[in-house]
């Protein structure tokens, strides 16, 4: 891992209860998918590790931003099913427009237009 890939991991890292509930936002999923969704939707890029996301879900459970429930046993074993709550997708909405707001600023102050002096 570089220097640059380290401080890229520490940013997303403050965000995955955000990303979680991102992920949440498009319907039910077990946390196998949760997993799959995020490591998908960046190219394999960016894995959350597992224990980092089951803290994940029982911090959003114990604030009231996401729910579960056991599914069926359609396939294998019982798995145990996250949904967003309305508190979540509330909290979702706060968090985007705070990161689009930080973005917007960090790149002002970065000058990212590529006009490198």
């Amino acid at each position: 891992m570089t220097q640059d890939d380290a401080f890229a991991a520490d940013l997303l890292r403050g965000h995955t209860d955000t990303i979680v509930l991102g992920v949440l936002r498009d319907g039910d999923r077990y946390g196998f998918e949760i997993y799959k969704a995020i490591r998908d939707a960046t190219g394999g890029d960016h894995e959350i590790k597992e224990a980092t996301l089951y803290a994940t879900y029982r911090r959003l459970e114990k604030d009231g931003l996401a729910e579960s429930y056991w599914g069926d046993e359609t396939q294998g074993g019982r798995r145990k099913y996250y949904r967003i709550t309305d508190a979540g997708r509330a909290v979702y909405r706060g968090k985007v427009a705070a990161w689009v707001a930080t973005r917007r600023i960090i790149d002002s102050l970065l000058d990212v237009k590529g006009t490198e002096k």
